[in-house]
């Protein structure tokens, strides 16, 4: 069973990435949901809330970073 340090620790990365936009703290808790996943007694609602965290936190960086090439790219033409 995951410790309430791990669950914590989920959460705090998340509301800072929530809170502030830093693309480490999403790296982070996407590691730590990715860590919770990996319990074979998580409760199989709890384990898809989880993927789903990880899963929209990992488009969100990826659609920052488009938006930064993006924005690089037209500075440059």
């Amino acid at each position: 069973m995951p410790t309430t340090n791990l669950w914590a620790g989920a959460l705090s990365q998340l509301l800072i990435h929530q809170e502030s936009g830093c693309p480490h703290s999403a790296r982070h808790a996407i590691r730590l949901l990715d860590q919770l996943c990996d319990f074979d007694d998580l409760d199989a609602d709890v384990r898809l809330l989880c993927e789903r965290a990880s899963v929209r936190l990992g488009q969100s960086l990826s659609r920052r970073q488009e938006n930064r090439q993006e924005r690089n790219h037209a500075g440059a033409a």
